[in-house]
């Protein structure tokens, strides 16, 4: 009997070069089912940290609503791993904003990731694409999650949703929560949706050795304390779920809070 490998419809691979540091990154990108019908329409992008674990996620998750007109079509970009990296080198590096001497593996590289997002991934999908400017979603989990946060507090602008699942809030002594008292004091405005999502066995006792629900916790309230007019902000905490097993339900739940229709 024949076989052959199952492709995602309407995807492709795109290699993108980091214009510093030289390093390739591969780009898993689907287009919306009437993209080629539409020559006219644009759409809104949802950027994924993590492309080999959330690309086919999402794109499972968003088949029946999006093509069933229960969700607005967007054209989805999964970032994945620097080439020649080595396990998990490449996130690790990517997705912390400080140096931490007590990892083995580098870290403190999000600043300039975050660079590269901007200027070599953004400028690539809304120069090839109809994409529209004015409508990102950064969507991160775990260090993903930091990383999102990290550039909610640093560069907010870059992107108009932001998807924070089981944010690492407890990276290097919790350093986030240091950056957000600094954000607080510079009086920055901030129009974005923001969307946080935590297992709730993702805790002391539990499944984590972390209390990264209460992490979340605290920080969903300190956005709410900002008290932005165009800052709508929503924290769910997912029953049962742990870290492993919460993305799914994070995901799905926070692009119909953005994009349902």
């Amino acid at each position: 009997m024949a076989t052959q490998a199952f492709k995602i419809p309407r995807s492709v691979v795109v290699d993108v070069k980091d214009s510093t540091s030289e390093a390739v990154y591969p780009l898993f990108i689907k287009l919306p089912k009437n993209y080629q019908h539409s020559a006219d329409k644009t759409y809104p992008v949802i950027y994924l940290t993590d492309a080999w674990y959330s690309f086919q996620i999402v794109s499972g998750a968003t088949r029946y609503p999006m093509n069933s007109g229960a969700m607005e079509q967007a054209i989805i970009v999964g970032i994945s791993y620097a080439k020649g990296s080595k396990g998990d080198s490449s996130r690790v590096l990517d997705y912390t904003p400080t140096v931490n001497s007590a990892w083995k593996k580098k870290t403190g590289g999000a600043a300039k990731y975050m660079v590269f997002l901007e200027r070599d991934v953004i400028s690539y999908i809304e120069k090839n694409y109809r994409a529209k400017p004015n409508d990102r979603a950064f969507v991160g989990n775990s260090l993903g999650g930091l990383l999102g946060t990290y550039i909610l507090l640093t560069k907010p602008e870059l992107f108009n949703h932001y998807i924070l699942g089981s944010p690492s809030y407890w990276f290097d002594e919790h350093m986030i929560f240091k950056l957000e008292t600094a954000f607080q004091r510079s009086k920055k405005v901030i129009e974005a949706n923001v969307f946080i999502a935590i297992g709730e066995r993702e805790t002391i006792g539990l499944d984590s050795n972390y209390d990264m629900v209460g992490d979340s916790e605290k920080f969903y309230q300190q956005v709410l304390a900002w008290q932005q007019p165009k800052l709508n902000a929503k924290l769910l905490i997912i029953k049962e779920a742990n870290h492993q097993t919460a993305f799914p339900t994070t995901v799905i739940q926070g692009l119909h809070w953005l994009y349902g229709l």
